[in-house]
Parts: C-alpha cells; structure tokens; sequence
C-alpha cells in the first residue's frame, strides 16, 4: 500500500500501461487435481463487498461510510460495523483453515473500489492485510478469485456512456496500487454493480466493449437479465454453461463477451447457506459442440449484508467443503475463470458458447429492423416504450422491484451534467497531452466524477443519501470551475 492510497485514491495516471498489462495472453488457472475433465458438475460462489464514499467528514470530507458508522454506532444498523469489517477480512482465515483439513474451497471477491479505498483512509491494516494475502500469495491464488468491477459501484444502465470505461480503469488502478501489477493480471472476470445489465443498444455495446479493452475475459450476468437471440429465456441446461453475451450498437456494430449466468433466486439466502453446492450435485455433463463439460452453478451475494451472511455463510462454507472432501469426487468448487480455462483446454471453441442478448433486445430489434438507422432504433425505443406492456430499457438488475432512474432526476441531472463538464475540459486535453490524467486536478475531478455515480445515492429514496450525492456534486463542479 502507497502512502498516497490513504489520502487520495489511485484511480488514474497508468492508462495505456495498464491496457497493455492486460491485453496479455495469461493462463492463470493451471489443471488442478479435480480438473474438469473428471468433474460432473461444479459451483462457482462470489462474494461481493461494498461501502460507498460519503461527504461525511469534517467540513464535508470523503470518508467511507463504513468510518461513519464506526463514528455512529447509535444510528440505524450501525452497530454491525465491526461484524461487516470482520466480513471484509475473513476469508483470508477460512481459506486456509479449509486448506489444513484436507478441503479445496474456491471463492470469487469483488470489492468495490470504494471499499479497497475507504480501508485504506481509515488505515484498517487488519482488512488491508488480509486482502493482500488473498489476492498475493502464492497458495491462495489458487483458491481465490478477484473480480473486477466500477470503481464508484455505478449502475450501468443510467451512467454516462463516456465514464463506463472510466469506471472500470479506476478500479484496475485501484487494484495494482494495492495489490501489484501481477495480481491485477490475474482479474479476468467481471461483476457489475446490483448485478444491473444494461440492455439499451449502445451502452451495452460500449460497456462490452471497454471490458475487453481492459482485458477482462468474461461476465457474471444474472438470468433474467438477458434471453435467447429469439426473445425466449434461457433453457435449463444454459443456465449452467458457458454463453456468449452478444451486444450491437444502434449503427449495427457488434462485439460479444463470455457470460456465466447467475441464478435467480434469493441471493444473500443461496450463497449464505450454500445453495449452489447442493445444487450442483443434481446435475450432470452436458454437450457444447464436440465437448462434454460439467455444468456449472453461479451465484452472487452480498458478502456481509444480513443475518444470513454475517452469521451463517462461515459455517454453510465450512459444510459444503467438507461435504465435497469427503463424499462427491465428481462434484468440485471451481472459480470461473480456473473453469473456462479448463474447459478451453478440452477443446471447448467460445463458437460452441449458445449466444445470448440483453432481455427486450428481440423486440426491440425485430421493430427496429436490421437497417443500422440509429434514429429508427431510437424511434422504435420510444414507441416500445410508451405502449406500457413491461419493455424497458434501464436494464436489469437484482433489484428489479427498485427503479435508479425514475424519482432522482435530482441525482441523474446533476451526474449528468457534471459529466458532459469534466468531459468538455478534459477529453480534448487528454488526447493532447496524455500525462494530463497524472495530474492531482485531473484525479481529484475524476474522484467525485466516480463517486457521483455510486448506486447508493439512488437506493434509500430521498433524504440523506440523495444530499450526499448533491454536496458531492457541489465539491466537484468547485474542482472543475476551479
């Protein structure tokens, strides 16, 4: 960890060296004991972690709401604060634990950036220490999976096309300051915020495409987010194999990345209590082209969220491990990318994925037609819309009983008209002067740019948190008029 880290986040200044780092053809994930070819079936189980960056601080300073409950403890759920630290940090002793008594545990982490940022500020070297180990050492590298994912925990479909990509560099500069160049190396899967797939044409084309510039192999995308290239849903025997998330732009352009499907059900409850696992053992090999391969159960939850995983998870994971070591030889955890890779080296062609598109792309498209008319996709968005019959184009997420667009124009507006502004100063000067995104003026913009976004601000209704957003944007429109 950087001395810088603790005051100001790494977010920016590696651009072009960090997109190299990644465009690398690595296999991080060599054949295990339990290599897929002997497998019938395996799970794959994230965990995600979270606080959001507030102005909470002496005379509105960005601190970590996780400092803030710390500070508050008498305030709402704010006794859970040290509960969720200990969330943060545990795994780096479960793991190992698991190891010594003959198990194999896997397990997938995303931490957003505003987390790994916020432990740092509050010098949590505890939290901070434990994450190296996992994401460092050279044990637990094959056992533990990072997942890339926004920095700011911005939701996809309401946030600028321009700051997708912004998003997804800050967290990989985040990262590599952290953690080093050769961990980041290692991050080939990715996780997006409230699980939320965008499914309007060109932010989905954008979000997929500034992905596999970063170099990021493969999706996590939850089941009712996307259909068939038909409209239908997914068949069962998709739902656990590999599928190709295919994304076109309104001109027609088309760029496609693996996606693992995650499951529909109660996350915290599933992951909690094991659920993939138990699952997993009900299933069998299934053909893709000339391969058989085991299917494949993923999930996601909140890692420290709720009575089920603060309380429970330990124990469910210590069960499910102990389950496998002693009774399913053809049952095995595999992360996801230790599975594609395995399944690569049987011969698996990503042309035998079943391709697959975000859900209301057929309507849309078999309206639209396949003309590339960007005011004729735009057209047949409005008149879709309006006939009030469940299309939509704000994506998908995990929340879908939550809208993050409608009731916070005074959040949307400001985000985005503070981000037409920083890309007004900055765009034209960067591509002058690339050094520029080093400078303290840039990364400072660029911060409250980020932390704007963070889904938070639009998930507690009005109040305290759609004020914070607001303060944030008051600081930043200061730094840029600056």
């Amino acid at each position: 960890m950087t001395i810088q880290s603790a005051h100001h986040p790494v977010i920016c200044g590696r651009e072009q060296e960090l997109r190299t780092l990644m465009q690398e053809s690595t296999r991080n994930w060599p054949s295990t004991e339990h290599g897929a070819q002997g497998l019938k079936s395996a799970f794959a189980c994230a965990l995600h972690m979270h606080q959001p960056t507030v102005p909470a601080g002496p005379n509105g300073a960005l601190i970590s709401h996780l400092q803030y409950m710390l500070e508050h403890p008498n305030e709402g759920d704010n006794h859970n604060a040290e509960p969720f630290a200990e969330c943060y940090r545990r795994m780096a002793t479960l793991i190992p634990e698991l190891i010594r008594e003959g198990c194999n545990p896997r397990i997938m982490l995303d931490y957003s950036g505003n987390l790994l940022w916020g432990v740092t500020q509050m010098q949590r070297r505890d939290i901070t220490e434990a994450l190296h180990y996992l994401a460092c050492d050279a044990e637990m590298e094959r056992h533990v999976e990072w997942l890339g994912t926004f920095w700011g925990h911005a939701v996809a479909p309401s946030t600028p096309i321009p700051d997708l990509a912004l998003q997804i560099s800050a967290w990989q500069h985040q990262f590599a300051d952290l953690f080093g160049d050769a961990a980041l190396q290692r991050v080939r899967g990715f996780s997006l915020p409230e699980m939320h797939l965008p499914n309007h044409p060109d932010t989905l084309f954008a979000l997929v495409n500034s992905l596999l510039e970063a170099g990021y192999r493969w999706l996590l995308v939850q089941e009712h987010s996307v259909e068939q290239l038909d409209g239908s849903p997914l068949s069962s025997q998709q739902r656990f194999v590999p599928n190709r998330l295919v994304a076109r732009s309104c001109s027609g352009e088309e760029v496609s990345i693996t996606a693992l499907i995650k499951t529909q059900g109660s996350d915290t409850k599933l992951v909690g209590q094991m659920q993939p696992c138990e699952e997993a053992f009900g299933l069998s090999r299934q053909r893709l082209g000339n391969v058989e391969i085991p299917s494949l159960v993923s999930q996601i939850a909140d890692g420290e969220n709720g009575g089920v995983m603060m309380n429970e998870f330990p124990e469910a994971f210590r069960q499910a491990n102990h389950r496998i070591r002693e009774s399913q030889p053809d049952t095995a955890a595999l992360n996801g990318s230790e599975y594609l890779e395995q399944l690569e080296a049987m011969g698996l062609k990503t042309s035998d994925h079943p391709r697959i598109q975000a859900v209301h792309q057929h309507r849309l498209w078999q309206k639209a037609g396949d003309s590339g008319d960007v005011e004729s996709v735009a057209t047949s968005i409005d008149e879709l819309s309006s006939a009030n019959d469940g299309f939509s184009m704000e994506g998908a997420s995990w929340t879908n009983n939550l809208s993050w667009v409608e009731g916070y124009d005074n959040v949307l507006q400001p985000m985005q008209r503070f981000s037409a502004s920083f890309h007004q100063q900055f765009d034209q000067q960067l591509s002058e002067q690339p050094g520029l995104s080093q400078s303290p003026d840039f990364r400072d913009a660029l911060m409250h740019l980020l932390l704007l976004e963070t889904s938070c601000f639009r998930y507690w209704g009005q109040g305290q948190w759609t004020q914070y957003a607001t303060d944030i944007y008051e600081q930043g429109m200061r730094l840029l008029n600056r």
